[in-house]
């Protein structure tokens, strides 16, 4: 019989978990050829979360969980998931249930005929959210989409189901600094997606901020994107070039009306403050690269767990 491993990163979920449980236990009853392992990521929740999920252990001997020693992020917990699950098939999905558990039997008979190494959910509609951050959402997957080789689908969940050939080729990139988005799609194999409309959550209150969301963007633009170091050169090469032609300028100037020197001083401050501040934003870009390469090289673990049970 096969085994499917269910990963669900949670945060401070203790109300959302019991329904997740047995909405997806619903779904469990109708693939009666399938077992079912439960791996719930605990990302150092402050609530009841760990006691929630041993509550539901008692009576369930395929659930176990995962509690890290401090807030490590999704990404850690996604990479913990993928580490611990045994299955022939392993899934990931939201503990909030906007990653509908219907799609699952769908999503398993895609992979399990062969034709798939991996089926997703897509997103189609953002009903429901702010609109602010369905623009920003939008404008960021163009935006990476133009300047990245790697192709990331818009409205692409991390909800899938994957084949144990590419869970493990996700885990053969142990880096740090994790975009699995990204990562998904890096790694080839064949890829299918469902749609389906926006889901609200079923209860609680996600611990995804606007700053948080706009933070992991720009990690997967420097993750998965050189273009940006690009900019950083093509700004100083104009920044230069301007400089030289104003030189030019200036030394002209000079020798055809030398009384004119005190004067232009304010076109020379607005000229400074242009180029340093194109300086400033190179630097900023090329110092970001570097943080992650500084992060990298220091080779820490993704994550430290307190208990595994």
């Amino acid at each position: 019989m096969s085994k499917l491993s269910i990963i669900i990163p949670v945060l401070n979920e203790q109300t959302t978990i019991p329904i997740f449980f047995e909405a997806v236990e619903k779904v469990h009853a109708t693939l009666k050829e399938l077992t079912f392992e439960y791996w719930f990521i605990d990302d150092g929740s402050t609530d009841q979360t760990i006691a929630t999920i041993e509550s539901i252990q008692r009576n369930h001997t395929n659930v176990h969980y995962i509690e890290f020693s401090r807030n490590f992020g999704k990404e850690a917990a996604l990479y913990a998931g993928l580490e611990y699950a045994t299955g022939d098939l392993v899934a990931v999905m939201d503990v909030d249930l906007q990653d509908p558990p219907e799609l699952l039997p769908e999503m398993i008979a895609g992979v399990e005929s062969g034709g798939w190494d991996a089926v997703s959910a897509r997103r189609v509609n953002r009903d429901g959210e702010p609109r602010i951050r369905s623009f920003f959402s939008a404008l960021f997957y163009k935006l990476i989409n133009k300047i990245s080789d790697t192709h990331i689908v818009e409205g692409a969940r991390d909800y899938r189901v994957m084949t144990r050939q590419m869970v493990d080729a996700i885990l053969a990139m142990p880096e740090y600094n994790r975009f699995s988005k990204g990562i998904f799609t890096w790694v080839g194999f064949k890829q299918k997606y469902l749609e389906y409309h926006n889901v609200d959550r079923i209860a609680g209150r996600s611990s995804w901020s606007f700053r948080k969301l706009i933070r992991y963007s720009i990690e997967g633009i420097i993750s998965f994107s050189p273009v940006p170091l690009l900019i950083a050169f093509v700004l100083g090469l104009v920044s230069f070039s301007l400089a030289l032609v104003f030189i030019i300028i200036l030394i002209f100037r000079h020798f055809i009306s030398p009384d004119a020197a005190i004067n232009g001083w304010t076109s020379m401050v607005i000229i400074i403050l242009m180029m340093s501040g194109i300086q400033l934003l190179s630097l900023g870009i090329i110092g970001r690269y570097i943080s992650n390469i500084y992060l990298e090289v220091k080779n820490r673990p993704i994550y430290l767990a307190r208990k595994i049970k």
